[in-house]
């Protein structure tokens, strides 16, 4: 019923957004900052991104109030720019001189400063968790090759949730096929959020595949035997494990909420394909083709310690019949 009533809201009245702009200045001299909200509000409504606004001041506390109706979505592309552009230009020009401070405020405002937020840091998060992985993989198989493969391939996975997500809810295509809405934006928090779950299953799996195609290879000197070997053995364990957090993150998708409906969809169908192509066909496939050259370590890197992913069963394991 709300999304109905805000549907309507915007068809009736599509100029004016029902959630305006607020610039609140503090300080300085109460006349040159009221003389300075008068510029603004004009200025802002000559250039057909906000309308007329209202001022009100409190003399008392030193505050005044500009509220300023952006036209448009209030997370649209339109009324972003017109709030980042007011911050970072708009009021710099008008209020130079002033004394007073200057903040902006309001629903497109407040989104802004989520999307910052979340965003910022991202590509930290990225370099640190694909850097850290590399570093443990290198030490774990004692290749290269296996720990670029490997982040590559878990990178293919998340890709594959970012396409999906671009191509189901910001193209609309296949939209009404799985009973999504069509939006114009994805929420600021599921790209990092799809990043971190779909980096860490993948590379679980990942890892339990290597381990036994590393276990294989150490048995028999051939790549090819130890994939065609390790694949074989693990393929439906890898397949089920998946198929589970399918299921459930399915049930995400099946809600009515957008950005569960985009959370839920982006890690079932990314981890879908993760775990019967990427790993059952992708995966061989490129370390077939590498062959021995899979294993490639630098002399220099010679020093890295032999760490045992998993320890190797002994004789005193084996069950007594």
């Amino acid at each position: 019923p709300s999304e109905q009533g805000y549907t309507l809201l915007q068809r009736t009245f599509p100029v004016q957004n029902p959630e305006p702009a607020r610039i609140v200045a503090v300080g300085g001299s109460a006349a040159a900052v009221h003389r300075d909200l008068v510029r603004l509000d004009r200025r802002l409504a000559g250039e057909g991104s906000f309308g007329p606004g209202t001022i009100q001041t409190s003399a008392r506390d030193g505050v005044a109030l500009l509220t300023s109706p952006i036209h448009g979505d209030t997370v649209g592309g339109a009324a972003v720019k017109a709030v980042r552009d007011l911050r970072a230009h708009v009021i710099s020009t008008i209020f130079r001189g002033s004394g007073a401070r200057v903040y902006v405020g309001g629903d497109t405002a407040e989104n802004v400063d989520y999307f910052d937020a979340v965003t910022n840091p991202t590509p930290y998060v990225l370099l640190f968790v694909l850097g850290l992985s590399f570093v443990l993989l290198t030490i774990a198989f004692r290749s290269i090759v296996v720990a670029l493969v490997s982040v590559l391939l878990n990178l293919l996975s998340v890709g594959a949730a970012y396409g999906l997500l671009t191509l189901v809810f910001l193209y609309g295509d296949g939209a009404s096929l799985f009973g999504f809405q069509h939006t114009h934006v994805i929420d600021a928090w599921v790209p990092l959020f799809l990043f971190s779950v779909l980096f860490g299953l993948s590379m679980d799996y990942q890892v339990f595949l290597m381990s036994r195609i590393k276990e294989r290879y150490d048995e028999s000197g051939s790549t090819h035997d130890a994939v065609v070997g390790a694949v074989s053995s693990t393929a439906r364990i890898i397949t089920g494990a998946a198929l589970i957090i399918v299921v459930v993150f399915a049930g995400f998708a099946a809600g009515r909420l957008v950005m569960f409906q985009q959370m839920g969809f982006g890690v079932a169908v990314a981890l879908l394909l993760d775990a019967t192509i990427i790993r059952s066909v992708v995966l061989p496939s490129m370390l077939g083709l590498l062959d021995r050259r899979s294993w490639y370590l630098p002399r220099w890197l010679g020093w890295l310690p032999h760490v045992e992913v998993e320890r190797p069963p002994s004789p005193g394991d084996a069950a007594v019949v």
